[in-house]
């Protein structure tokens, strides 16, 4: 298995891309802690566990700093080495410009920017410490060419493209790569609430024709966090379709 033994941390692991991500890894052999807000993380769990899987939940906010140094210290101290990172959490509070609140610019910056750092400080101090890591966080392929309505979310994801690419000078040194995807139109729970109108606008960005599914992203994650990748660094995995972007 690909992933046999690694110990990961997946943010976000309770619906959606997330869940699937932590499913698959699983299967691979990792022990996994999902970190969440959502209670489904721990019926996930239990569930896994019931398979025979070494997955656990913890219930924390990306945005809490102290609580993810508590709970990247409690890790440390039970396996005493964490392997992946998976920055996957991530919030919409969709406005345009003219209507979008400081509130709806400072949800997002804090989840989907915030977080990630939060996170990756955290996980990166133990992963030194054992000369190896897998940092992978999720970014967007609207960071790549903009979208309408989402002058925040664009801005976080555009963040974690670049502070990969600073991360991945920064430590690769001590053999931690650090890598993020792009994904394209997903159907999740957060894109079920999209008109169908809209939707269907945008199918013909898609030259595949369809909507990739959680899975197909959780497949990047899975490369980027094997050892299969041990030589992409500082890179940005756009997983889209082919969607028309600049």
């Amino acid at each position: 298995m690909r992933l046999q033994n690694k110990i990961a941390i997946i943010t976000g692991g309770a619906n959606g891309i997330g869940e699937a991500t932590v499913r698959l890894f699983a299967k691979e052999g990792a022990k996994i802690s999902i970190w969440d807000m959502s209670d489904k993380g721990q019926q996930l769990a239990d569930g896994l566990t019931e398979e025979g899987f070494e997955v656990a939940f913890k219930k924390i906010s990306v945005v809490d700093r102290n609580a993810v140094k508590n709970a990247v210290l409690k890790l440390k101290e039970k396996y005493g080495r964490i392997d992946i990172l998976i920055n996957n959490a991530g919030i919409t509070r969709d406005k345009t410009l003219a209507k979008m609140s400081p509130e709806n610019w400072d949800e997002v910056v804090a989840v989907n920017q915030t977080g990630v750092f939060n996170c990756t400080q955290a996980v990166a101090e133990v992963m030194k410490e054992n000369g190896y890591g897998r940092i992978v966080s999720a970014a967007s392929n609207v960071a790549l060419r903009g979208n309408f309505g989402q002058t925040n979310y664009v801005a976080t994801k555009a963040a974690v493209i670049g502070m990969t690419k600073v991360w991945a000078l920064e430590l690769g040194k001590y053999g931690i790569t650090c890598n993020s995807i792009a994904p394209g139109f997903i159907e999740t729970d957060m894109t079920q609430a999209i008109p169908e109108q809209v939707k269907n606008q945008m199918m013909p960005l898609i030259p595949l024709g369809y909507w990739g599914s959680p899975m197909d992203i959780a497949y990047g994650y899975l490369y980027l966090a094997s050892d299969e990748a041990r030589y992409v660094n500082g890179n940005c995995l756009v997983i889209d379709g082919g969607s028309a972007r600049e």
